[in-house]
């Protein structure tokens, strides 16, 4: 998840540490869980396979970026060829994992660079594993109802709710997936 969210920001431009961790806050979304003690390893492993590299300089060349101060410039990251292969391979994939909890909101963020047909995929399986979820919780509510408090049955409804409202929000993003490019789904004649 956090190699995609690397790869499609600095695809947008290259960035020092601070910047690229504020950026990723705002992408992921504050509800989400990061732990910047993983970006600089991730960075690393990243810099090893060749995807990024690192710049000593001044990091106030960086657009939008803060200005920091300091006896050395601070590293600013960018995007090599083979950083930009890899996010093109990342956001080409759209099996299982590109619809879990973990890495979905990932790949939905950046689906303005993402091929339509395999945005419909991935919404089509994210939207399989919530109904399939919400099947489940739902038979085990109903056997389960008469032994809940009324505090417990109420969480347990408002999930049940918050998955109902993914999904039809999801349907409607396929819906206008499909007609933003109607000849590619109609029946042949």
């Amino acid at each position: 998840m956090l190699e995609l969210a690397v790869l499609g920001l600095l695809h947008e431009a290259p960035l020092h540490g601070y910047e690229l961790r504020q950026r990723l806050k705002a992408t992921l979304g504050a509800f989400r869980a990061f732990s910047y003690g993983s970006l600089y390893p991730t960075l690393r492993r990243m810099k090893d396979a060749g995807w990024i590299a690192e710049d000593e300089g001044d990091a106030t060349v960086v657009a939008g970026a803060p200005a920091l101060t300091g006896r050395r410039g601070k590293v600013v990251y960018k995007l090599t060829a083979e950083g930009k292969e890899r996010f093109t391979e990342l956001l080409a994939e759209a099996g299982p994992s590109s619809w879990e909890d973990e890495t979905f909101g990932v790949h939905f963020a950046f689906f303005s660079k993402t091929d339509p047909d395999v945005r419909v995929r991935i919404l089509e399986g994210r939207r399989s594993r919530l109904e399939e979820r919400r099947e489940g919780a739902r038979s085990r509510l109903a056997r389960t109802r008469g032994r809940l408090d009324s505090y417990t049955l109420q969480l347990q409804e408002h999930g049940l709710d918050s998955v109902d409202r993914e999904v039809r929000w999801l349907t409607e993003l396929i819906e206008t997936e499909r007609k933003k490019r109607p000849d590619a789904h109609t029946e042949p004649r």
